[in-house]
């Protein structure tokens, strides 16, 4: 009965892989191609790749999305990290309200978190797409709560005493969370960073209602790009597709590896 029991729950589980990463195997295939279309069959070829690269227009937007993410990364990573600490550290009539409002960004839909910032920072505070600062308030509002539930399990798992501990021995408050708290929450952190920077490439209605008229990220290039019957645009980006998949790839294994050793370490 118990083999039977985890045959079945293998069954399952293999059906569900199948059925999240297929389509992901079968565009990165397609992706070695001449076949414009999914489906249809045709001869392996690297021209896909070689117009992904040789495209300044692919480039450009390429590099800017790299760049927008890397910014709003940061500026999430430190004020997620911080609210979590802030929040950790605070009495339990503020901890709650503070819990509580980190999680309405997360589930609140995307569609209406992007039409409420819209309305507030370019229609109320006039501010102008073309400076890029809506767009990275955007994006920083729906990528901070990610940061803040990245870095709170690995507070709980932190002796509370460490950082009163630091200020008996003599460190600055600055100086205890530099070097006591902070390293301890390393994974967390970069957990937090590494999620940013992916809301960030993923987003479509918060960037469509912030980026300034001739800016474009991956999402919504891709958007625009399948709409035309712009046949190159649209096979390079099948394989800008399975190179951020296999990058996706390798850093979760990098993050894992490492997360590993910093157990294995910590025994």
């Amino acid at each position: 009965m118990l083999m039977t029991k985890k045959t079945i729950q293998g069954i399952f589980l293999g059906i569900i892989l199948l059925l999240m990463y297929l389509p992901i195997l079968i565009l990165a295939v397609y992706s070695f191609m001449d076949s414009a279309i999914i489906g249809k069959s045709g001869s392996f070829t690297l021209k896909n790749y070689i117009y992904l690269f040789h495209s300044e227009d692919l480039r450009t937007m390429i590099f800017g999305t790299i760049l927008l993410a890397l910014v709003v990364a940061v500026i999430s990573t430190i004020l997620g990290t911080l609210g979590a600490i802030g929040a950790f550290y605070s009495s339990n009539k503020l901890k709650k309200p503070i819990h509580l409002m980190n999680q309405i960004p997360v589930v609140n839909a995307d569609v209406v978190t992007g039409f409420s910032i819209c309305v507030l920072l370019i229609v109320f505070f006039k501010m102008d797409k073309a400076s890029y600062i809506p767009l990275v308030l955007g994006l920083v509002s729906l990528c901070s709560p990610f940061v803040y539930l990245s870095v709170i399990p690995r507070l709980k798992q932190m002796d509370p005493q460490l950082y009163e501990a630091a200020l008996d021995l003599g460190c600055s408050p600055f100086g205890a969370l530099r070097k006591v708290v902070l390293p301890q929450l390393t994974s967390g952190i970069v957990s937090g960073f590494m999620m940013s920077i992916t809301l960030t490439l993923d987003d479509y209605f918060i960037t469509t209602y912030t980026k300034p008229s001739m800016f474009d990220t991956i999402s919504t290039y891709v958007v625009n790009a399948t709409k035309g019957a712009q046949t190159d645009v649209k096979t390079a980006l099948w394989a800008l597709s399975t190179i951020i998949f296999l990058v996706v790839i390798f850093i979760v294994i990098g993050m894992n590896h490492t997360g590993r050793k910093e157990h294995d370490h910590e025994i």
